[in-house]
């Protein structure tokens, strides 16, 4: 459209103002009235005001509707859009009056709610006039100098004395405002497609307010759990200092007990030893229970004799009275005093079959006639003599009577013939005899004796039989004087012993001292 098109052609004005600047408007108009070219005439549609303006035969219509201070952003907005619908004829641009330059945060607020419910292109459509017949601002806003930058410098300053003139400006403003964006003014598509758009806006700054609130949330919770960590970890940093306490405490406790405990066990094993003490000075001498074990025909019994018969200082005169004796078939226990010792000693056949299968019986008979003890084991062997057997026996008999059997063990080498190894030593016998042998003797702690049973009438079995006695005696005081721990009760040991008494295995030889 030309601009005589546009001139020809009715046109209406929104007026955005607050009612003080409306009222200045409808003054100056009125105070301009004598002037021929202009015409005025005030009416009303509903809650609109309505200036119709004649100006050199162009109508231009000026609608108002009352925007008060307190309303708010909704209320404007829709105040603004029911003036705009009134509008039903001619083209439609909009008008802002500010007072003397004066860009107030209320118009500001007015214009933010045109902009948002108009739509951009509203502000093409914008002509800003200042009324100017009070106080005028010397210096412009910065906010007013960007609005009409926006608008292209469509600013325009209207005074009683000028009014005529300006007014005349003011509408070719109008006209040039058609010319460059549309001589069809704003229209009701526009607000259509900025009601829609303002929707979508909507809708998307919902969104965004709720993925906010979202991420605040998350952040939040984020904030909570690392705080609840950080609590946790300072109550499991406590728990463990609290339970290093207490473990230490504990500890001390501990510590305590077993101390009083060891002091305990001190007393009690004083008092033991007192009373074990007060004991063999009550009984006068102490008893030394001794088993002898070895394969038959090792000598044992032989051994055994000799034993008994040279701690009694005997020697016998015809040696042909003294015929070999016969092969051990059941444990017999013999006693004799010497050394100041009640000595028990137990001749025992092989504890164990063919098969080196353990008899149960004759080694409960063995236990049982050795009580108190036993104290020592004597295991003989025959010198010049040495088998497969007997390189196992120490095994076996470490089977029947436990692991520590070795610790109170003797080995005793018995000579048979009395012409053999005379010439030899027992010590270099030892030192060179088969390796199986010495493993023996050193598993025995090295202990070991000789003793000659070849001829009864040979005075060297008179110290061979007393050292041997002394290395028992040391022996069983090695160990406390106690005997050694069996795997039987002490009650079944003593019937047993009961039922071998009745038998008569038993013999006594109390013989003198030495």
């Amino acid at each position: 459209m030309s601009h005589n098109s546009a001139t020809n052609t009715k046109q209406t004005m929104v007026v955005v103002s607050t009612a003080d600047q409306w009222s200045s408007l409808k003054s100056v108009l009125q105070d301009s009235c004598g002037d021929k070219r202009h015409q005025l005439a005030f009416s009303s549609l509903g809650s609109n005001q309505i200036c119709e303006l004649t100006e050199n035969g162009r109508l231009v219509s000026l609608h108002y509707v009352e925007l008060k201070q307190d309303m708010t952003e909704e209320g404007i907005s829709q105040a603004l859009n029911g003036c705009f619908k009134s509008c039903t004829d001619g083209i439609i641009t909009f008008l802002l009056l500010i007072q003397g330059g004066d860009y107030s945060k209320r118009e500001k607020k007015m214009i933010e709610t045109l902009q948002a419910h108009f739509g951009a292109q509203a502000l093409k459509y914008l002509v800003i006039l200042s009324l100017e017949n009070g106080k005028i601002v010397q210096m412009l806003d910065d906010t007013l100098l960007e609005l009409i930058t926006v608008c292209d410098g469509r600013y325009c300053r209207l005074t009683s004395s000028t009014a005529g003139d300006k007014l005349s400006a003011l509408l070719e403003m109008v006209d040039n405002t058609l010319t460059e964006n549309g001589v069809t003014g704003y229209t009701e598509t526009m607000l259509a497609e900025a009601e829609k758009k303002s929707t979508e806006d909507s809708a998307m700054k919902m969104l965004k307010q709720k993925v906010q609130e979202a991420e605040d949330k998350e952040q939040a919770f984020s904030q909570l759990v690392h705080q609840h960590e950080e609590r946790r970890a300072k109550e499991m940093e406590e728990m463990k200092v609290k339970h290093a306490e207490e473990r230490q405490k504990e500890a001390a406790e501990k510590l305590k007990y077993e101390t009083k405990r060891e002091s305990l066990n001190e007393a009690v094993s004083s008092h033991k030893t007192m009373l074990q003490h007060q004991e063999s000075v009550d009984d006068g001498t102490k008893k030394i229970s001794v088993v002898l074990l070895g394969l038959s025909g090792s000598g044992k019994s032989s051994a055994l004799n000799l034993i008994l018969e040279r701690a009694g200082n005997q020697y016998p005169i015809n040696v042909s009275s003294h015929e070999p004796p016969q092969p051990t078939v059941a444990c017999e226990r013999k006693k004799v005093l010497a050394e100041g010792r009640r000595f028990i000693l137990v001749d025992t056949p092989e504890l164990w079959d063919e098969d080196w299968v353990e008899n149960l019986e004759l080694v409960k008979d063995c236990l049982a006639l050795s009580l108190p003890g036993p104290h020592v084991f004597l295991v003989v062997l025959q010198v010049g003599r040495f088998t497969q057997g007997e390189s196992e026996m120490l095994w076996y008999l470490q089977k029947i009577f436990g692991r520590e059997f070795a610790e109170h063990a003797i080995v005793l080498f018995i000579h048979i013939d009395d012409n053999q190894h005379r010439s030899q030593r027992i010590h270099d016998y030892v030192a060179g005899s088969h390796a199986s042998l010495q493993d023996l003797v050193r598993k025995c702690g090295s202990r070991y004796y000789e003793l000659s049973v070849a001829n009864s009438l040979n005075a060297l079995s008179y110290s061979q039989v007393k050292d041997l006695l002394s290395g028992i005696i040391k022996l069983a005081a090695s160990h406390g004087g106690h005997s050694y721990s069996v795997r039987f009760t002490a009650q079944e040991l003593q019937e047993r012993k009961k039922v071998i008494q009745e038998g008569g295995l038993e013999q006594n030889c109390l013989l003198r001292n030495n």
